[in-house]
Order: structure tokens, then sequence, then C-alpha cells
């Protein structure tokens, strides 16, 4: 029985040096956010540790394993998919690794629930940069990723490529999921350009973003060149289409 009105996506890939823990640091939110997580047929056994704790938490703690390696994009894509069809009107996307800290989930639920936005994005850069341990020339890229999304697209956002984000569940009904195509960075940003184009309200709410101490990031020179040549593509193919938005 479906018993809170938020739930946390989280698409792993060998995280069972993290799983555990970050499952147990969102159940000890006052809140009483649940769980998904979209797994991608790890090898390394993250699967059976979190259908150990859904014998622990039954009823908040859910799973969709994967035959592979499918990309972000998608695994977020499948998450959102079900989380609309148990009827969450606040849906969050999250990494496993604590590089998002679960103690921000409350603001950015706040931000959409109490303040009446319709996308709350927890932002590295809308305040400065808030950015630990991170390498910097990786702190500098990503920092003017941003930058360059911003002055391609006009998206007014300093995080284009946050992933750590709540959706109002009528954002992502809007949006037409199987439209989504990118899979990497670039998926980030085609969600919160293709909100911003339908006119959705979107607050970023500052956040400290610290980079993993466990496992080994998914990042790959790849998934930026997506990023760069793909918000070109999304702005020539948005001046042709029109965003039609009845709730915004």
């Amino acid at each position: 029985m479906q018993m809170a009105d938020s739930i946390v996506i989280i698409p792993t890939y060998n995280e069972r040096e993290n799983i555990e823990n970050i499952i147990r640091a969102v159940f000890g939110l006052e809140h009483g956010f649940h769980i998904l997580v979209v797994e991608d047929g790890s090898p390394d056994g993250t699967a059976n540790i979190v259908r150990e704790l859904q014998k622990e938490f039954p009823e908040r703690l859910h799973m969709i394993e994967r035959s592979g390696k499918l990309g972000l994009g998608t695994a977020y894509i499948a998450g959102f998919k079900w989380a609309l069809e148990r009827d969450y009107e606040y849906i969050f996307e999250m990494d496993a690794d604590f590089s998002h800290n679960p103690n921000d989930l409350p603001r950015l639920y706040a931000a959409c629930h109490d303040e009446g936005n319709d996308v709350s994005i927890g932002s590295r850069y809308v305040s400065g940069v808030n950015v630990v341990n991170w390498p910097m020339g990786r702190v500098l890229m990503s920092y003017f990723a941003s930058k360059y999304v911003r002055l391609i697209t006009g998206l007014p956002i300093h995080d284009t490529t946050a992933g750590f984000v709540c959706y109002r569940r009528q954002v992502l009904k809007t949006l037409d999921l199987d439209s989504i195509r990118f899979k990497g960075y670039a998926f980030q940003i085609e969600m919160k350009f293709t909100a911003y184009k339908y006119g959705f309200r979107i607050k970023e709410v500052p956040v400290i973003f610290i980079n993993r101490e466990l496992g080994t990031s998914k990042m790959n020179s790849s998934i930026f060149g997506e990023a760069m040549f793909g918000v070109i593509r999304l702005k020539w193919e948005s001046l042709f289409k029109k965003y039609e938005n009845t709730t915004a």
C-alpha cells in the first residue's frame, strides 16, 4: 500500500559499497520517502543487497532490475514511468554514492510542495561553486559546461547538468518521456530544457556536492561529448516545436 507522496529514484551499477547506507539514510528522514532502485545488472551483487533490505522495508523499498547497463537516462525514464503508474506526486532523482546529501531531500521537497514550484534542482552553482573533492579540471569542465548550455539554449539555470532533482508528477506527464532521447549528461539538460519550454516553474536550491568516497565514478568523456553537441541539436529542434501546457 502506497503511504507516501514522494519517491526517490536511485539508478545503480556496481554500488554495493554505498547502496545500503544511502537507503538507510533516506529512510531515516522524517518525511517518509519511498525509494525505487533501478538496478542495471550490477555484477558486484548490488541487487542482492537491495533484495535483503526489501525484507526490512517491504512497503517503502522497490526495485526494477534491468538486464544490463543501459544508460542513466533510460534508467530514470523507466523509474519515472513506474512512479507515475503509482500516483506519487513528487518524484526525485538522486545518485547512490552520497554525492547528493540525503538531508537535502526535504529542502527540494519544500521548494515544490510548500513554495509551489514544479521542479526543484539541487544546484552546485547557483551560489558560487559548491563542489568538494573533485579534481579542479573536472570542476571547471562541469561549471563551464553549464555556462555553455545557458549560452546556447537560453535556459536560465546555473546547474544544467545537475542530477539531484525533484519533479512534480504533472511535469513528467507533460514532457512525453518517450521523446527524451539523451542518456548521459545531455539527458539532464534535455529534461530541464523541456520543462522550461513548457513553462513549468523551476527553482534552484543550493547544495554542496561531495565527490564519492566509495565505488567508481561512471563519468567519461563521451558523456560530456553528448552534452556538448546535444544541446545544439536540442536548441535547433525546439525552434520548430510547439510547447503547449495548460497546467503551467
